[in-house]
C-alpha cells in the first residue's frame, strides 16, 4: 500500500489481478473442496462422501481425477482479472477520495473499511457472471454423471441461452453482501495491521511486515465472512446429482 502512490492506477489494476490469478491457481483445489462441502450439505448429505476439507481434496482426486480440483479455473482466473483487480486497484484512490472529501484522515479505519466495503461491492458486481460460472463449474460431479457444460465460456452462453441474461448475475445480493464483508475486513485489516506493526520496534517495511499483516488480515476476513459464504447461491437440481 506505501508504493500505491508511487504506480499509476493502471499499473496498480494490472499487477493486483496478475497476483489474485497467481494466489487464485495455489488455492483453487482448497476451494472446489469447500464448494463441494457447502453444497453437499444443502442438498441434504451432510453426512455424504465429502467428509472434511482435506478429505474431500483425496476424495475428488480419487474419482475424478487431479486436473478435478482445478475445475472452474478459467472462470476463476476472469473473476480474479475483474473482482481482483478492482477491489485491490480502487481501494487506495477510494480511500483518498472518501478521507479527503469527509476530512477523516487517511489514517482512520473508519475510512479504510468503508473505502474497502465500495471498491469489494463495485468489484464482485461487475464479477458476478465469473463466479456462477466457476462454482456451478466445481459443483459438477465425477466421470459419468451428466454435465450441463462444456467449459468455462460454454457455461456463459449456455445460462444466458436457457436462463437469460440476468441470471448471470443470480445470487447478487449474498455475494456483494460477501465480497464487500470480506474485503473490508481483508484490507482494513492489512492496512490497519501494517501500520501497527511498523510502530513495533525492529519492524520496518519489509516482505515480513507485509506477510504477517496479510496472514493475521486473511485469517480475519476469512472469520468475518464465512456465514454469508454459505448462502451466496441457491442451489440448483442438478448439483444433487453430485452427491449420487
Amino acid at each position: 500500500m506505501a508504493l500505491a502512490s508511487e504506480i499509476s492506477i493502471a499499473g496498480i489494476l494490472a499487477s493486483s489481478a496478475i497476483a489474485a490469478c497467481f494466489a487464485e491457481l495455489c488455492t483453487l483445489p482448497l476451494d472446489t473442496a469447500k464448494v463441494r462441502l457447502q453444497l453437499q450439505k444443502r442438498a441434504g448429505e451432510g453426512s455424504g462422501k465429502y467428509r472434511g476439507l482435506l478429505g474431500t481434496v483425496a476424495t475428488i482426486a480419487k474419482e475424478e481425477g487431479l486436473l478435478a480440483l482445478w475445475k472452474g479455473i478459467v472462470p476463476g482466473l476472469h473473476r480474479q482479472c475483474i473482482y481482483g483487480g478492482l477491489r485491490i486497484g480502487l481501494y487506495e484512490p477510494v480511500k483518498a477520495f472518501f478521507a479527503h472529501t469527509y476530512y477523516v484522515g487517511d489514517g482512520s479505519l473508519f475510512t479504510k473499511v468503508f473505502a474497502a466495503l465500495v471498491t469489494g461491492a463495485i468489484a464482485i458486481a461487475l464479477a458476478n457472471p465469473t463466479d456462477l460460472v466457476k462454482v456451478r463449474l466445481q459443483a459438477e460431479g465425477k466421470a459419468g454423471t451428466p454435465r450441463r457444460y462444456d467449459g468455462a465460456f460454454n457455461a456463459y452462453y449456455t445460462i444466458v441461452k436457457q436462463e437469460g441474461l440476468a441470471a448471470l448475475w443470480t445470487g447478487i445480493v449474498p455475494n456483494i453482501a460477501r465480497n464487500a464483508i470480506i474485503n473490508a475486513a481483508e484490507l482494513a485489516s492489512y492496512d490497519h495491521l501494517k501500520e501497527i506493526i511498523l510502530k513495533l520496534p525492529g519492524f520496518t517495511d519489509t516482505v515480513l511486515t507485509h506477510l504477517i499483516a496479510g496472514l493475521g488480515a486473511g485469517f480475519f476476513a476469512v472469520s468475518i465472512g464465512s456465514p454469508v459464504d454459505v448462502v451466496k447461491f441457491p442451489v440448483p437440481q442438478y448439483v444433487k446429482s453430485v452427491f449420487k
